[in-house]
Protein backbone atom coordinates (compact mmCIF):
# COMPACT_ATOMS: atom_id res chain seq x y z
CA UNK A 1 0.00 0.00 0.00
CA UNK A 2 1.18 3.51 -0.61
CA UNK A 3 2.16 5.85 2.45
CA UNK A 4 -1.02 7.50 3.97
CA UNK A 5 0.44 10.86 3.39
CA UNK A 6 0.55 10.03 -0.29
CA UNK A 7 -1.83 12.16 -2.13
CA UNK A 8 -3.02 12.62 -6.08
CA UNK A 9 -3.64 16.01 -7.25
CA UNK A 10 -4.92 17.06 -10.87
CA UNK A 11 -4.55 20.42 -12.32
CA UNK A 12 -6.62 21.46 -15.67
CA UNK A 13 -5.36 23.95 -17.75
CA UNK A 14 -7.40 27.10 -19.02
CA UNK A 15 -8.64 26.69 -22.54
CA UNK A 16 -6.17 29.53 -23.56
CA UNK A 17 -3.32 28.11 -22.23
CA UNK A 18 -1.79 25.16 -24.83
CA UNK A 19 -0.19 22.31 -23.52
CA UNK A 20 3.24 22.61 -25.06
CA UNK A 21 3.43 26.10 -23.98
CA UNK A 22 3.53 25.10 -20.12
CA UNK A 23 4.91 21.19 -20.46
CA UNK A 24 8.01 22.97 -22.58
CA UNK A 25 9.71 21.00 -25.42
CA UNK A 26 9.88 17.17 -24.83
CA UNK A 27 8.06 17.95 -20.94
CA UNK A 28 11.15 19.82 -20.09
CA UNK A 29 9.04 22.09 -17.76
CA UNK A 30 7.32 18.93 -16.11
CA UNK A 31 10.85 17.15 -15.47
CA UNK A 32 12.21 20.09 -13.98
CA UNK A 33 9.17 20.22 -11.81
CA UNK A 34 9.81 16.87 -10.95
CA UNK A 35 13.43 17.60 -10.42
CA UNK A 36 12.55 20.66 -7.80
CA UNK A 37 10.17 18.28 -6.12
CA UNK A 38 11.83 14.93 -6.18
CA UNK A 39 9.37 13.14 -4.49
CA UNK A 40 6.33 13.97 -7.07
CA UNK A 41 5.34 12.01 -9.93
CA UNK A 42 4.21 14.35 -12.77
CA UNK A 43 2.07 13.19 -15.75
CA UNK A 44 0.43 15.10 -18.40
CA UNK A 45 -2.52 13.79 -20.35
CA UNK A 46 -4.44 16.35 -22.76
CA UNK A 47 -4.89 19.23 -20.94
CA UNK A 48 -4.97 17.51 -17.21
CA UNK A 49 -1.57 17.24 -15.39
CA UNK A 50 -1.76 14.73 -12.09
CA UNK A 51 0.34 14.97 -9.27
CA UNK A 52 1.16 12.33 -6.79
CA UNK A 53 3.48 12.65 -3.82
CA UNK A 54 3.92 13.47 -0.44
CA UNK A 55 1.32 15.87 0.18
CA UNK A 56 3.73 18.77 1.29
CA UNK A 57 5.50 18.42 -1.70
CA UNK A 58 2.07 17.87 -3.99
CA UNK A 59 1.22 20.75 -2.69
CA UNK A 60 3.74 22.46 -3.62
CA UNK A 61 3.62 21.86 -6.98
CA UNK A 62 0.60 22.41 -7.52
CA UNK A 63 0.72 25.42 -6.50
CA UNK A 64 4.14 25.87 -8.86
CA UNK A 65 2.02 24.82 -11.85
CA UNK A 66 -1.10 27.10 -11.18
CA UNK A 67 1.16 29.98 -11.00
CA UNK A 68 3.54 29.35 -14.44
CA UNK A 69 -0.28 29.28 -16.25
CA UNK A 70 -0.03 33.10 -16.03
CA UNK A 71 3.51 33.05 -17.18
CA UNK A 72 2.48 30.96 -20.16
CA UNK A 73 -0.42 32.84 -21.07
CA UNK A 74 1.90 36.14 -21.09
CA UNK A 75 3.93 34.16 -24.06
CA UNK A 76 6.88 34.18 -21.68
CA UNK A 77 9.19 31.35 -22.68
CA UNK A 78 8.49 28.85 -19.92
CA UNK A 79 12.99 27.33 -19.96
CA UNK A 80 14.55 24.87 -17.35
CA UNK A 81 16.14 27.86 -15.80
CA UNK A 82 13.42 30.25 -15.41
CA UNK A 83 11.29 27.19 -13.29
CA UNK A 84 14.06 26.77 -11.14
CA UNK A 85 14.26 30.32 -10.85
CA UNK A 86 10.00 29.47 -9.83
CA UNK A 87 10.76 27.25 -7.44
CA UNK A 88 12.96 28.98 -5.72
CA UNK A 89 10.78 31.60 -4.77
CA UNK A 90 8.19 29.73 -3.77
CA UNK A 91 10.29 27.86 -1.83
CA UNK A 92 12.82 29.96 -0.30
CA UNK A 93 11.10 33.19 -0.20
CA UNK A 94 7.36 32.08 -0.25
CA UNK A 95 6.97 34.60 -2.83
CA UNK A 96 4.40 34.71 -6.42
CA UNK A 97 6.91 33.51 -9.70
CA UNK A 98 3.67 34.77 -11.56
CA UNK A 99 4.05 38.02 -10.14
CA UNK A 100 7.94 39.04 -10.83
CA UNK A 101 7.57 37.03 -14.28
CA UNK A 102 4.86 39.05 -15.63
CA UNK A 103 5.81 42.23 -14.37
CA UNK A 104 6.41 44.36 -18.05
CA UNK A 105 9.06 46.73 -18.12
CA UNK A 106 8.86 48.11 -22.01
CA UNK A 107 7.96 46.22 -25.22
CA UNK A 108 10.27 46.64 -28.01
CA UNK A 109 10.02 45.28 -32.13
CA UNK A 110 8.04 41.97 -30.27
CA UNK A 111 9.70 41.18 -27.10
CA UNK A 112 9.05 42.57 -23.50
CA UNK A 113 11.69 42.95 -21.03
CA UNK A 114 10.50 41.54 -17.59
CA UNK A 115 12.20 41.07 -14.46
CA UNK A 116 13.09 37.23 -14.01
CA UNK A 117 14.08 36.83 -10.48
CA UNK A 118 12.58 38.26 -6.94
CA UNK A 119 15.84 40.51 -6.70
CA UNK A 120 15.10 42.15 -10.02
CA UNK A 121 11.72 42.48 -9.13
CA UNK A 122 12.65 44.12 -5.64
CA UNK A 123 14.95 46.46 -7.84
CA UNK A 124 12.48 47.51 -10.36
CA UNK A 125 10.04 48.56 -7.61
CA UNK A 126 12.65 50.65 -6.22
CA UNK A 127 13.34 52.68 -9.24
CA UNK A 128 9.40 53.50 -9.39
CA UNK A 129 9.15 54.43 -5.63
CA UNK A 130 12.70 56.39 -4.63
CA UNK A 131 14.19 58.94 -6.95
CA UNK A 132 17.36 58.17 -6.35
CA UNK A 133 18.11 53.83 -6.38
CA UNK A 134 21.74 52.26 -6.40
CA UNK A 135 21.88 48.34 -7.72
CA UNK A 136 24.60 47.10 -6.39
CA UNK A 137 25.42 43.39 -7.46
CA UNK A 138 27.87 40.97 -9.42
CA UNK A 139 27.95 40.44 -13.22
CA UNK A 140 24.69 39.15 -15.23
CA UNK A 141 22.04 40.42 -12.60
CA UNK A 142 20.68 43.06 -14.92
CA UNK A 143 21.54 45.99 -13.13
CA UNK A 144 22.10 48.23 -15.95
CA UNK A 145 20.44 46.33 -18.60
CA UNK A 146 16.81 46.82 -15.96
CA UNK A 147 17.74 50.59 -15.43
CA UNK A 148 17.96 51.21 -19.48
CA UNK A 149 14.29 49.47 -19.61
CA UNK A 150 12.94 51.67 -17.19
CA UNK A 151 14.71 54.70 -18.66
CA UNK A 152 13.25 53.71 -21.87
CA UNK A 153 9.67 53.08 -19.87
CA UNK A 154 9.71 56.73 -18.36
CA UNK A 155 10.69 58.36 -21.62
CA UNK A 156 8.18 56.38 -23.94
CA UNK A 157 5.36 57.50 -21.16
CA UNK A 158 6.44 61.07 -21.10
CA UNK A 159 7.17 60.96 -17.58
CA UNK A 160 10.59 62.37 -18.62
CA UNK A 161 12.08 64.22 -21.66
CA UNK A 162 15.46 62.44 -22.01
CA UNK A 163 17.96 60.05 -21.11
CA UNK A 164 21.42 60.71 -19.93
CA UNK A 165 23.62 57.86 -19.76
CA UNK A 166 27.05 57.72 -18.46
CA UNK A 167 29.83 56.16 -17.06
CA UNK A 168 33.76 56.37 -15.77
CA UNK A 169 36.14 55.72 -18.36
CA UNK A 170 38.83 54.41 -15.31
CA UNK A 171 40.01 51.67 -17.52
CA UNK A 172 41.72 53.96 -20.15
CA UNK A 173 43.65 55.84 -18.02
CA UNK A 174 46.64 57.62 -19.02
CA UNK A 175 46.60 55.20 -22.20
CA UNK A 176 43.55 57.39 -23.56
CA UNK A 177 45.97 59.67 -25.49
CA UNK A 178 47.65 56.39 -26.84
CA UNK A 179 44.63 55.53 -28.83
CA UNK A 180 43.50 56.68 -32.08
CA UNK A 181 41.00 58.29 -33.39
CA UNK A 182 39.17 61.13 -32.22
CA UNK A 183 38.39 61.76 -28.49
CA UNK A 184 34.71 60.91 -28.53
CA UNK A 185 36.19 57.31 -30.57
CA UNK A 186 38.37 56.94 -28.05
CA UNK A 187 35.94 56.72 -25.36
CA UNK A 188 33.45 55.08 -27.17
CA UNK A 189 34.55 51.35 -26.43
CA UNK A 190 33.67 52.37 -22.54
CA UNK A 191 30.48 53.38 -23.50
CA UNK A 192 29.76 50.27 -25.76
CA UNK A 193 28.04 48.53 -23.14
CA UNK A 194 25.19 51.40 -23.04
CA UNK A 195 24.78 51.62 -26.41
CA UNK A 196 24.43 47.74 -26.70
CA UNK A 197 21.44 47.66 -23.99
CA UNK A 198 19.90 51.01 -26.11
CA UNK A 199 19.71 48.74 -29.35
CA UNK A 200 17.71 46.17 -27.68
CA UNK A 201 15.35 48.73 -26.25
CA UNK A 202 14.36 51.46 -28.88
CA UNK A 203 14.40 50.81 -32.86
CA UNK A 204 18.18 51.27 -34.19
CA UNK A 205 16.96 53.73 -36.72
CA UNK A 206 15.93 56.16 -34.61
CA UNK A 207 19.05 56.15 -32.21
CA UNK A 208 21.05 58.57 -34.18
CA UNK A 209 17.88 61.29 -34.27
CA UNK A 210 16.95 60.63 -30.75
CA UNK A 211 20.94 61.37 -29.80
CA UNK A 212 20.96 64.83 -32.41
CA UNK A 213 18.15 66.25 -30.75
CA UNK A 214 19.45 65.51 -26.84
CA UNK A 215 16.52 63.17 -26.31
CA UNK A 216 19.39 60.54 -25.57
CA UNK A 217 22.86 61.21 -24.65
CA UNK A 218 25.67 59.06 -23.71
CA UNK A 219 28.41 60.74 -22.23
CA UNK A 220 31.56 59.47 -20.41
CA UNK A 221 31.34 60.54 -16.76
CA UNK A 222 33.63 63.65 -16.67
CA UNK A 223 31.41 65.64 -19.43
CA UNK A 224 28.76 65.92 -16.41
CA UNK A 225 30.59 68.49 -14.40
CA UNK A 226 29.13 71.78 -14.12
CA UNK A 227 25.50 70.53 -15.08
CA UNK A 228 21.99 70.84 -13.92
CA UNK A 229 19.79 67.78 -15.80
CA UNK A 230 16.13 68.12 -15.24
CA UNK A 231 13.28 66.46 -16.56
CA UNK A 232 15.57 63.64 -17.09
CA UNK A 233 16.12 59.88 -16.19
CA UNK A 234 19.58 59.54 -15.56
CA UNK A 235 22.00 56.17 -15.21
CA UNK A 236 25.51 56.03 -14.29
CA UNK A 237 27.31 52.75 -14.78
CA UNK A 238 30.12 50.79 -13.55
CA UNK A 239 29.99 53.45 -10.64
CA UNK A 240 32.27 51.26 -8.62
CA UNK A 241 35.08 53.24 -10.64
CA UNK A 242 34.03 56.39 -9.47
CA UNK A 243 36.01 58.26 -6.64
CA UNK A 244 33.96 59.81 -3.63
CA UNK A 245 34.35 63.27 -5.57
CA UNK A 246 32.96 61.98 -8.50
CA UNK A 247 30.21 60.40 -6.77
CA UNK A 248 28.86 63.89 -5.27
CA UNK A 249 29.76 65.36 -8.10
CA UNK A 250 27.27 63.04 -10.18
CA UNK A 251 24.45 62.76 -7.38
CA UNK A 252 24.32 66.79 -7.24
CA UNK A 253 23.51 67.03 -11.08
CA UNK A 254 19.91 65.93 -9.61
CA UNK A 255 17.00 68.40 -10.81
CA UNK A 256 13.53 68.65 -10.98
CA UNK A 257 11.48 65.64 -11.79
CA UNK A 258 14.50 63.67 -12.82
CA UNK A 259 15.23 60.10 -11.90
CA UNK A 260 18.83 59.00 -11.08
CA UNK A 261 19.47 54.81 -10.90
CA UNK A 262 24.02 54.49 -10.32
CA UNK A 263 25.13 50.98 -10.68
CA UNK A 264 27.88 49.11 -10.21
CA UNK A 265 29.99 45.68 -8.50
CA UNK A 266 32.17 46.40 -5.32
CA UNK A 267 34.20 43.10 -5.87
CA UNK A 268 35.31 44.49 -9.33
CA UNK A 269 37.28 47.74 -9.17
CA UNK A 270 38.97 49.46 -11.40
CA UNK A 271 40.86 52.48 -9.47
CA UNK A 272 44.35 53.01 -9.12
CA UNK A 273 45.83 51.40 -5.64
CA UNK A 274 44.63 54.03 -2.87
CA UNK A 275 41.79 55.42 -4.51
CA UNK A 276 38.40 54.35 -2.24
CA UNK A 277 35.59 53.74 -4.38
CA UNK A 278 32.66 56.23 -4.42
CA UNK A 279 30.24 53.29 -4.52
CA UNK A 280 31.73 52.09 -1.21
CA UNK A 281 31.72 55.47 0.31
CA UNK A 282 28.02 56.53 -0.67
CA UNK A 283 26.67 53.47 1.10
CA UNK A 284 27.73 54.73 3.97
CA UNK A 285 27.12 58.31 3.59
CA UNK A 286 23.57 58.22 2.04
CA UNK A 287 22.35 54.81 4.20
CA UNK A 288 18.83 55.92 5.78
CA UNK A 289 18.22 58.73 3.55
CA UNK A 290 14.71 58.94 2.34
CA UNK A 291 13.92 58.70 -1.29
CA UNK A 292 17.36 56.83 -1.85
CA UNK A 293 17.04 52.95 -2.07
CA UNK A 294 19.94 50.76 -1.71
CA UNK A 295 19.08 47.29 -3.87
CA UNK A 296 21.94 44.68 -3.04
CA UNK A 297 21.48 41.95 -6.29
CA UNK A 298 23.38 38.59 -5.48
CA UNK A 299 24.38 35.63 -7.53
CA UNK A 300 20.60 34.38 -6.81
CA UNK A 301 19.75 36.81 -9.58
CA UNK A 302 22.11 35.94 -12.16
CA UNK A 303 20.30 35.41 -15.36
CA UNK A 304 23.16 34.45 -17.70
CA UNK A 305 24.43 30.95 -17.72
CA UNK A 306 24.01 28.95 -14.60
CA UNK A 307 28.27 28.40 -14.40
CA UNK A 308 28.39 32.84 -13.70
CA UNK A 309 26.45 32.08 -10.55
CA UNK A 310 28.57 29.26 -9.41
CA UNK A 311 31.62 31.07 -10.30
CA UNK A 312 30.91 34.26 -8.26
CA UNK A 313 30.14 32.46 -5.63
CA UNK A 314 33.19 30.40 -5.79
CA UNK A 315 35.41 33.75 -6.02
CA UNK A 316 33.69 35.07 -3.23
CA UNK A 317 34.59 32.01 -1.07
CA UNK A 318 38.06 32.39 -2.22
CA UNK A 319 38.00 35.70 -1.29
CA UNK A 320 36.66 34.79 2.03
CA UNK A 321 39.63 32.18 2.67
CA UNK A 322 42.24 35.28 2.00
CA UNK A 323 40.64 37.52 4.01
CA UNK A 324 40.80 34.79 6.46
CA UNK A 325 44.53 33.76 6.11
CA UNK A 326 45.74 37.35 6.30
CA UNK A 327 44.14 38.21 9.73
CA UNK A 328 45.80 34.92 11.14
CA UNK A 329 48.94 35.87 9.60
CA UNK A 330 48.35 39.61 11.22
CA UNK A 331 47.59 38.07 14.60
CA UNK A 332 45.88 40.27 17.19
CA UNK A 333 46.16 43.82 16.90
CA UNK A 334 48.82 45.26 19.66
CA UNK A 335 48.50 48.51 20.86
CA UNK A 336 52.05 50.24 21.48
CA UNK A 337 52.61 51.08 25.48
CA UNK A 338 54.36 54.53 25.54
Amino acid sequence: MPPTNTVTYRVTLPDDVHPVTLFGARDEVLRTIETGFPGVDIHARGNIITLTGPVGDVTMAQRLVEELVPIARTGTPLTPDAVQRAIGMLTNYSASPSDVLTANIVSSRGRTIRPKTLGQKAYVDAIDANTITFGIGPAGTGKTYLAMAKAVNALQSKAVNRIVLTRPAVEAGERLGFLPGSLSEKIDPYLRPLYDALHDMVDPDSIPKLMAAGTIEVAPLAYMRGRTLNDAFIILDEAQNTSAEQMKMFLTRLGFNSKVVVTGDVTQIDLPGGVRSGLRVVQEILDGIEDVAFCRLTSADVVRHRLVAEIIDAYERWDERQGSQERTHRGPHRTERR
